[in-house]
């Protein structure tokens, strides 16, 4: 069993959903985002970015590996730290672009 914090924009809402199924169905323990600000509209203020951006990287801390949803090849600025944070840390990195999802995991 391993701990997998996925990474990536939160305008991927349903890429995510389907990436914590189909990991959390291998067997893992699967951390995910709190909510999805860009697919939903909400807008945070810098403090609450800031705060958000520091639990991430505390997930990461407690995690095995990073998953990265990187749909159609985008990684934005957030995601490119977390993947350097996970990197200096030693952590596995897999990308959502490499991984073989079955379509009976869609949403």
């Amino acid at each position: 069993m391993r701990v997998i914090t996925l990474c990536g924009s939160s305008k991927f809402k349903e890429q995510f959903e389907q990436a914590n199924a189909y990991l959390t169905l291998q067997g893992n323990i699967v951390i995910s985002v709190a909510f999805f600000e860009q697919s939903d509209g909400f807008e945070l203020t810098k403090e609450q970015a800031e705060l958000l951006g520091e639990l991430h990287f505390r997930k990461i801390d407690i995690s095995d590996e990073i998953f990265v949803i990187d749909v159609d090849g985008y990684i934005g600025n957030s995601t490119r730290r977390e993947i350097q944070y996970a990197e200096e840390k030693g952590k596995a990195i897999r990308y959502y672009s490499s991984a073989k999802i079955p379509s009976s995991v869609l949403m």
